[in-house]
């Protein structure tokens, strides 16, 4: 995208004829400001997407990961099927826990639906650090029929890339298969040492629609709710 050829977002948002009834002339010129910082936020989601495809070669896959699915034991090449793409989505649901992360679940319910869309174009698959009998107990709990379930038995590819200490941590790798060889191309870096203050560890964009979803309202994000696992 080249900056220097769109309009100023103040320009375009000034030629939305959108009105609504009853509002103030205070309101529409508050929402024209807000319209330009959209715009703005529009685009700089779209040059941060363009710089991470544009991300030079990433560090060689030489390691012989394993796991464990619900057909058997399969190593990472074969996970990425017939696509060059595959996205690892870590969840945190380690033999420390009595049920699996309200915040992964989340995640993981949305996306059921969307995995027929999102595997057109790319591999998914979950990963934890339970025994594969135990998640699969739990995917069939939460009536899920879509999500490809792996555990990482040996631990040996969390402890790689998502917690050296093999911590009950969330992840979110890609990775990528070109003429046989497997690299990785891009994880979610953003943590509590990147947080900022007065706001939890968050990446950004955020890939659970919950939260952009909660960000259009007057209530906001808020901060002492999570998402259940039962309501």
């Amino acid at each position: 995208m080249n900056s220097s050829t769109l309009k100023p977002a103040a320009e375009l948002a000034r030629t939305n004829g959108v009105r609504y009834p009853n509002e103030s002339a205070e309101y529409r010129r508050a929402r024209e400001a807000l319209l330009a910082e959209e715009i703005e936020l529009r685009r700089h989601i779209e040059r941060v997407a363009e710089q991470r495809r544009k991300l030079p070669p990433g560090g060689e896959v030489t390691k012989s990961y394993v796991f464990e699915g619900e057909a058997g034991k399969a190593g990472l090449a074969e996970l990425f099927g017939d696509k060059s793409t595959l996205v690892i989505y870590s969840y945190m649901f380690g033999l420390q826990r009595e049920k699996p992360c309200p915040m992964c679940t989340s995640f993981m319910s949305t996306w059921e639906a969307k995995l027929p869309d999102v595997e057109q174009r790319v591999a998914f698959i979950f990963v934890a650090r339970s025994p594969i009998e135990r998640l699969v107990a739990a995917k069939k709990a939460r009536g899920w029929t879509r999500h490809k379930i792996y555990s990482d038995f040996s631990g040996d590819y969390t402890r790689d890339y998502v917690s050296r200490e093999d911590a009950d941590a969330p992840g979110y790798n890609v990775l990528t298969r070109r003429d046989g060889t497997i690299r990785h191309f891009w994880s979610g870096e953003m943590g509590p040492a990147t947080a900022d203050p007065g706001q939890d560890p968050r990446g950004a964009p955020d890939i659970d629609p919950l939260w952009i979803i909660l960000d259009t309202t007057p209530e906001g994000r808020g901060a002492d709710w999570y998402p259940s696992l039962s309501y």
